[in-house]
């Protein structure tokens, strides 16, 4: 794969992310079906800069798996689950998801692209929140890809 064509996988990428916690945020807010969600947001924002595959993964794998996930993360949290806030709930889940399922992106990403969503969605400091519980939960999941890293 050519530089720029990486880079334009990586802007998608991010850009499916972004609509993924939207949706996911809405998932959680509304109880509207994923499919629901995703046709409104093919309908209401230009997917030819978005990753749709990767959008759809996000939007459709997570919500199955939301026990398992909050399973995973709970033991890493300070307070339960369900106390946090709706957007860094939303993050953590995919954050998480990222990591169990999405092994083809390296952790380093999916840690550093949920912080830099909990920065322009997330309340004022909830950023450094995200950036910890996934650093923990990256250790627990890919253990020998995070001591290979450092």
């Amino acid at each position: 794969m050519s530089k720029q064509a990486q880079q334009e996988l990586v802007a998608r990428r991010r850009k499916a992310r972004h609509y993924a916690l939207q949706a996911l945020y809405q998932w959680h807010m509304a109880g509207a079906t994923a499919t629901d969600i995703e046709a409104e947001f093919r309908t209401d924002y230009d997917f030819s800069v978005v990753d749709l595959e990767y959008f759809q993964a996000l939007i459709h794998g997570v919500p199955p798996l939301v026990e398992e996930l909050d399973s995973l993360l709970e033991p890493l949290l300070d307070r339960e689950i369900r106390e946090l806030d709706p957007i860094e709930r939303s993050l953590l889940r995919m954050g998480g998801f990222e990591l169990r399922d999405r092994i083809d992106v390296p952790y380093r990403v999916v840690i550093n692209e949920s912080v830099a969503l909990a920065k322009k969605f997330g309340a004022a400091e909830s950023y450094k929140y995200i950036n910890g519980v996934l650093d923990k939960l990256a250790r627990q999941l890919r253990g020998p890809e995070v001591s290979a890293g450092r």
